[in-house]
């Protein structure tokens, strides 16, 4: 797997809000589109992420939705990576970080795509299925 990158399992175009989105947008957006995450973005960079995990605590705590803005629940996005990193490299560091979505940035550190734990199980359950 060292020889296979981010690139080639990445989902691209990446779903983006800003983050003074409202959270009520977001989660149409991710019922709309039947995605997981969509990235927080701030000027074309990955600034947070929103993940269907987030809006467990959103309705847990029964905040008004209609009037709260993403930044509030988002996940900092420490994590990113580039589209030339081995896969082997970014899943063990989905591992140590314990997040299932790294958003892939390009040179200026622009968002250009999304790597998943689905993304990697997919390309693995292909590998696995391809006859040799």
């Amino acid at each position: 797997m060292d020889d296979i990158f981010v690139a080639r399992v990445m989902s691209s175009p990446v779903h983006t809000v800003a983050p003074d989105t409202l959270v009520e947008d977001a989660a149409r957006k991710m019922l709309d589109e039947e995605i997981g995450s969509v990235v927080v973005v701030d000027e074309g960079r990955p600034v947070g992420i929103l993940t269907n995990t987030d809006f467990v605590q959103i309705v847990a705590e029964r905040k008004p939705k209609d009037r709260t803005p993403v930044s509030a629940y988002m996940s900092n996005t420490a994590v990113t990576t580039t589209a030339q990193v081995p896969i082997a490299q970014i899943a063990e560091s989905m591992l140590d970080h314990g997040i299932h979505h790294v958003p892939v940035v390009d040179d200026d550190g622009a968002i250009i795509g999304m790597v998943t734990t689905t993304d990697i199980a997919a390309y693995l359950s292909e590998l696995q299925t391809t006859p040799a």
